[in-house]
């Protein structure tokens, strides 16, 4: 981003900043504190943190004689930083109540004339950092976008009443999905990782080489059609598919079905941002952990890729798909049916599990300062996804990006393609 020009710097911060705001504006008051779990955060949280990350790493460091909107922010609103200081813990989040939701946008509207003032009249020397740390913010700010649509479904999912974010009629993007069939991959001494062009994080970092031996990749991911044989087949039952953690999850926290999902006199539905839906069998699975995808594919006798086969796999396939900007919010069936690709839905739609663990690239260097706790210090007991999702904005996301769960998590749109060894 260094070489783009000022005014297309302030449109673009302007353009996701206000991405973030439209995405609450269908909220009630009540909505914006609602936290579920320890593991997500109220809307209100998601605004906050992401306006005090431009503060903290910009205004503070960059502003001459920059006055804070709050002294009590750092400590509301830092997620994870410590050496920026301590922070209020994740868990408790929910019960901020304070500052309100208006406090909450006048925050963001104080901090964003700031950014837009500083652009302006920072000299040369600074400019290009500071171009550099508001692409990383712009970044940040849309993986909040994100969650903030992931968490809010999560919350929303404990009111049995079915509440709707926004009304959508997903029935009309149903179609039938090609056959499954497995496309052969040479493999190879292959690169893997960002070439440094355009923005990437530093886990991404740097390209290196990676021996594959020849495998087979799903032309599409699993559906739900294809995931409920699963379950039919009593899937949840056997321990036998399961990897020693997944049993016990499954047994722990009483699985059945993906997350979502109920039954009713017969039919599958799934609880969305469009309230409660009947299950489109032709629309990718999500909604499941790792270790429900590991398991389906050793059901379905085969594995999961790993990321570099994965990342190697779909190299020459356009970035494009159902991502948040269409609005569906949701995994949808229909294709291009004039496709001439041979992976159909690698982007959008699911993010998709890979039997990677997320660990560092050879020759990784983290950001220096606090920001090197963006990613690096997470590298520990998490497993990768690739592809993005139906609530990840397009322009976000990339071939080289490097999604992390832990391997029980599901509350995110994580779905499976499948892959084989050519024997």
């Amino acid at each position: 981003m260094t070489t783009i020009s000022i005014e297309t710097l302030k449109d673009e911060y302007l353009r996701i900043r206000k991405c973030t705001e439209k995405l609450v504006e269908p909220l009630e008051i009540e909505d914006f504190i609602v936290q579920a779990d320890t593991h997500v955060s109220p809307s209100k949280w998601h605004l906050a943190h992401t306006t005090w990350f431009f503060e903290t790493f910009l205004l503070k460091n960059f502003f001459t004689n920059y006055h804070v909107f709050h002294k009590g922010f750092n400590y509301l609103f830092n997620s994870y930083y410590e050496t920026v200081g301590k922070f209020h813990p994740q868990k408790a989040r929910g019960l901020i109540t304070r500052p309100t939701v208006s406090e909450t946008f006048s925050y963001r509207k104080y901090v964003d004339e700031h950014i837009l003032s500083l652009v302006e009249k920072t000299n040369q020397t600074d400019l290009d950092q500071i171009k550099e740390l508001i692409e990383i913010g712009l970044n940040h700010e849309q993986q909040h976008q994100e969650l903030l649509l992931t968490d809010l479904k999560y919350n929303f999912s404990f009111n049995p009443t079915h509440p709707v974010y926004m009304a959508n009629d997903i029935s009309d993007n149903s179609s039938s999905p090609q056959d499954l069939s497995f496309i052969e991959i040479e493999g190879g001494l292959v690169e893997i990782g960002s070439d440094g062009e355009g923005f990437s994080f530093d886990n991404e970092r740097p390209r290196h080489k990676k021996w594959l031996d020849p495998y087979r990749l799903a032309n599409r991911p699993v559906t739900n059609g294809e995931y409920i044989q699963f379950i039919e087949d009593g899937g949840y039952l056997k321990a036998e598919f399961w990897l020693s953690d997944g049993w016990n999850a499954v047994n722990k926290y009483k699985w059945q079905a993906p997350q979502y999902w109920e039954k009713h006199d017969g039919k599958w539905y799934a609880f969305t941002l469009s309230g409660l839906l009947p299950i489109d069998e032709y629309a990718p699975v999500t909604h499941i952990s790792f270790y429900e995808a590991d398991a389906y594919a050793r059901w379905a006798g085969r594995r999961l890729p790993t990321e570099e086969e994965w990342e190697h796999g779909l190299q020459h396939t356009p970035v494009e798909g159902n991502f948040a900007d269409q609005g569906y919010f949701h995994p949808i069936s229909k294709i291009k049916r004039d496709t001439t690709q041979p992976f159909l839905k690698g982007f959008g739609d699911v993010w998709e599990w890979t039997q990677s663990s997320y660990s560092p690239y050879p020759r990784n260097k983290p950001l220096k300062g606090a920001l090197g706790e963006y990613n690096a210090k997470f590298m520990a007991n998490q497993m990768v996804l690739k592809g993005g999702s139906c609530a990840t904005p397009e322009s976000h996301i990339r071939l080289t990006y490097r999604n992390f769960f832990y391997p029980q998590m599901r509350w995110q749109f994580s779905g499976v393609r499948l892959a084989e060894d050519v024997l």
